[in-house]
Formats: structure tokens, C-alpha cells, sequence
């Protein structure tokens, strides 16, 4: 064989032997490396080169948070009640070296850890604190597996109850309780609706007679007051015609005294006679006699009443 081509054939062995030594460690990932058989190195994020035949990648571990979902455990509360429990606990390792080395088959490790430790807390509690202390168990059963789990370089960040079974009987008998307290609630909001609704209808009924008693009130008040400003209309009403009345009584008496003195004016002028000044005297007497007095005295000076009209007469034909 030619030596070129077996020298050849030795660097491009030489070469691939140098390629597959270099390892390339992803994000989020740790290589444990052994050199003869022990931990040499945990290689973090990057290009890592490894001695041919004498280094070897033990394991490739993830410190990504995990998550894992374990079956359902039989647990026994307190008051010896079965049930059926399964958790979901989330971890994340954060030393490659303890994870690798600490314990054989971890993920096992942590459900069976995990399952003792429900165990124990609930076998402490009762059914219906089982039941309404998830959050208790939840914090107890992380911080037990936090600190057990520490020496194999994993970090328990939390633990769920993912479901809490009972048996069939007692769920039978906690949806007839379900039940009975749903209907119990219901009847109690009824009868406070109803309670509320007869407060809401005798308030309204109060309130109704009091707008009404009011409202008779202010018309009683506003027909008083218009009875009382039609009264003194109605006075003054009266007091006018009784002030026009007197007025023109007054008015009437002030002319027939001006006509009267006017008359004596014009008779004391005209040097009237005696027999017109009896005349005179005579139709005053008549007026007084048409009047409303009961009792009227006559004059001396009418006895002679028929030969004063015989004279009247007489005057009256020569006049004309």
C-alpha cells in the first residue's frame, strides 16, 4: 500500500478522533464528565474538549424546572377514612454531580418519598380537614422533600394535591350535605327576600299614608286660605258699595241742599210774597209726609191749607 494514502488514512483518523472528542453543552444543560472512571468535571453551557478514551460523558442532566405527575396514592385520614391522593411536584436540579451520583433512580426516589410523607400528614388529619387544608399540606409536604432532597442536588420548588378521592359512600353522603346546605341557603335567601320585600311594602304603605295625610293637609290649608281671601274680597267688596253708597248719598244730600239754598237765592231775589214762601212750606211738608217717620207735626202756619191753595190759584191765573 502506497505510505501517502496510509498516512492519510492515520490524520483523517486522528481527525475524527479529535471531532468526536469535542462536545458542544447545550443551554440549560450539564455534562458530567468521568475521567477512569471518576467525577472528573461537570461541564456547563459551551465547547468542551474531552481526552480521547480517558474522558467520558457520564450523564447529560437538565437543570431546567421539571414537572412530574405521580399516580395515586392510598392514603388513611385520622378518623380511618381510605382515599385516593396524587400529587404533582415541581423540582429542578441544581447540582449535576449530587443528581448523578446521590442516589439511583431519583425521580422513583422523590415519588416514593413523596408518598410517605403524604402518609404521615394526613394520617394526622381528619376527612374534612384533609379536604379544606390543601394549602397546609401542600407547604409541609414541600418543605419535608425540599430538605430530603437537598443531599441529591435537587430543589423541590412546590407541591400540588392534584386530586382528593373519598370513597363513594362518603361522596354520596357529602353531595346529599352539598345538597341539603344548597337548599337550606336558598330557603334562608327566600325568606330574607321576602322579609325585605314586606319591610320594602309597609314602608311603602307608610310612606304613601304620609304623602296622602300631607297632600290633605296642604288642601285643607289652601281651601282655607282661599275661603279666607274670598271672604275679605267679599268685605271689601261690601265695604266699597257701602263707601260708593254713602258717597253717592252724600253726593245726593250736598245737591238737594245746593238746589235748596239756590232756590232761597232765587226766591229771596224774586222778593217772593207770603203765599209763595207758604207754598214752599206746603211741598216741604209734603215731602216729609211721603218719608218713614211715624209721626209728623203739623205747623200753625198750614191750618190755613185751603185758603192758601185758593190763593195759589189765583196767583197762577194772573201770571198768566
Amino acid at each position: 500500500m502506497n505510505p501517502l494514502i496510509i498516512v492519510l488514512i492515520i490524520i483523517a483518523i486522528i481527525v475524527l478522533i479529535v471531532i468526536s472528542n469535542i462536545k458542544i453543552v447545550p443551554q440549560a444543560y450539564v455534562y458530567v464528565v468521568e475521567r477512569l472512571g471518576t467525577f472528573h468535571a461537570a461541564w456547563g453551557t459551551g465547547m468542551h474538549v474531552k481526552v480521547p478514551f480517558i474522558d467520558r460523558v457520564a450523564k447529560r442532566v437538565s437543570i431546567k424546572e421539571q414537572v412530574v405527575d405521580f399516580k395515586p396514592q392510598s392514603v388513611i385520614t385520622k378518623d380511618n377514612v381510605t382515599m385516593q391522593i396524587d400529587t404533582v411536584v415541581f423540582f429542578q436540579i441544581t447540582n449535576a454531580m449530587q443528581f448523578t451520583y446521590g442516589v439511583e433512580r431519583p425521580i422513583s426516589a422523590i415519588e416514593n418519598l413523596t408518598a410517605t410523607t403524604l402518609r404521615n400528614i394526613v394520617g394526622d388529619l381528619d376527612l374534612e380537614a384533609t379536604l379544606t387544608s390543601r394549602d397546609i399540606i401542600n407547604t409541609r409536604i414541600t418543605a419535608i422533600l425540599d430538605e430530603a432532597t437537598d443531599r441529591w442536588g435537587i430543589k423541590v420548588q412546590r407541591v400540588e394535591l392534584k386530586n382528593i378521592l373519598p370513597p363513594r359512600e362518603i361522596q354520596d353522603a357529602m353531595e346529599k350535605q352539598m345538597k341539603a346546605d344548597r337548599e337550606r341557603r336558598e330557603k334562608v335567601i327566600q325568606a330574607e327576600a321576602e322579609k325585605k320585600s314586606q319591610i320594602l311594602v309597609a314602608e311603602g304603605e307608610k310612606e304613601s299614608k304620609i304623602l296622602r295625610a300631607q297632600a290633605d293637609k296642604e288642601s285643607q290649608i289652601l281651601a282655607a286660605e282661599a275661603e279666607k281671601q274670598s271672604m275679605i274680597l267679599r268685605a271689601d267688596a261690601v265695604k266699597e258699595q257701602k263707601i260708593l253708597e254713602a258717597e253717592g248719598e252724600a253726593q245726593a244730600i250736598e245737591m238737594v241742599q245746593r238746589a235748596l239754598a239756590d232756590s232761597i237765592v232765587k226766591l229771596n231775589a224774586a222778593n217772593p210774597n207770603e203765599a209763595v214762601i207758604q207754598l214752599k212750606s206746603l211741598e216741604a211738608f209734603s215731602k216729609a209726609a211721603d218719608g218713614k217717620a211715624t209721626k209728623i207735626i203739623i205747623p200753625s202756619e198750614i191750618q190755613g191749607l185751603a185758603g192758601l191753595a185758593t190763593g195759589l190759584k189765583e196767583i197762577v191765573k194772573d201770571n198768566k
